[in-house]
C-alpha cells in the first residue's frame, strides 16, 4: 500500500491517506517514529503494527472517554469516533469493546431518556427524538411500554396553562397558534380539542 498524501491536522495530528482511499490519523511523533512519507510503501507488517499497537487501543480509549462524559447511543458513539478519524473496522472494534462491558446500551439509553422527559413530551415527540439518535423503532417501543406512563391530556392541560389559554380565547388567533404548537409536540387533535373544551367549560 502506497502512502498517497500526508495532511497536517490540528493538535499535531496528521491524516495518512493511502492510494486506495483508506486513511487514518497519527500524532506527529508516531508519524516520525515510523518515518512515514508521501510516496513510500506501507508494508502489511508495518500497517498491522500501527493498527493494533496504536489505532485500535486509541479507539477503545476514546470510546471509553466519550461515554464517561455522557451517555450515548451506539449511533452517536460511532459518529463521534468516525469524526475523530477512526476507520470503520476500528470503530466496530471499539463499539464491541465498550458493549462487552455494558457501557453502551440503546435500550437503557431509551428508557432513561423517556423516564426523565415524559412529563413534558408526548410519546410521538420522544419517539422521533430517539429515532434521530439512531435507536431502532422496536427498542423504542419496548422502552415506551416499560417507562411511559403519562396521560397525554394531562400534558396538554399543563401546556394550556403554561401558554395562558382561557375560554375567552376560543376561536381566536392565539387558540389556533396554541393548537398548532401542541400538534407539533406530537399530541392528537382529538386530545387537544378535548382539553380545550374542558377549559372552556370551567
Amino acid at each position: 500500500m502506497q502512502i498517497q498524501e500526508i495532511s497536517p491536522l490540528k493538535s499535531k495530528k496528521y491524516r495518512i491517506l493511502l492510494e486506495d482511499g483508506f486513511s487514518f490519523v497519527l500524532y506527529k511523533g508516531e508519524k516520525d517514529r515510523y518515518s512515514l512519507e508521501e510516496g513510500m510503501e506501507l508494508s502489511e507488517e508495518l500497517w498491522l503494527e500501527i493498527r493494533n499497537g496504536i489505532l485500535a487501543k486509541r479507539a477503545k480509549k476514546r470510546a471509553m472517554h466519550l461515554l464517561e462524559k455522557m451517555d450515548r447511543t451506539e449511533k452517536q458513539l460511532r459518529d463521534k469516533l468516525t469524526e475523530n478519524g477512526y476507520p470503520n473496522d476500528l470503530v466496530d472494534e471499539a463499539v464491541e469493546y465498550v458493549r462487552s462491558y455494558h457501557y453502551i446500551d440503546d435500550r437503557r439509553y431509551a428508557e432513561n431518556y423517556i423516564r426523565y422527559r415524559q412529563e413534558s413530551k408526548s410519546r410521538i415527540l420522544l419517539k422521533n427524538e430517539l429515532l434521530r439518535k439512531g435507536i431502532s423503532s422496536q427498542i423504542i417501543d419496548e422502552a415506551m411500554e416499560a417507562e411511559y406512563h403519562m396521560d397525554p391530556r394531562t400534558l396538554i392541560d399543563q401546556w394550556l396553562k403554561k401558554k395562558g389559554y382561557s375560554s375567552s380565547e376560543q376561536d381566536s388567533e392565539k387558540e389556533r397558534k396554541i393548537g398548532q404548537f401542541l400538534l407539533r409536540k406530537g399530541f392528537s387533535w382529538e386530545d387537544i380539542r378535548s382539553c380545550m373544551s374542558r377549559f372552556e367549560k370551567e
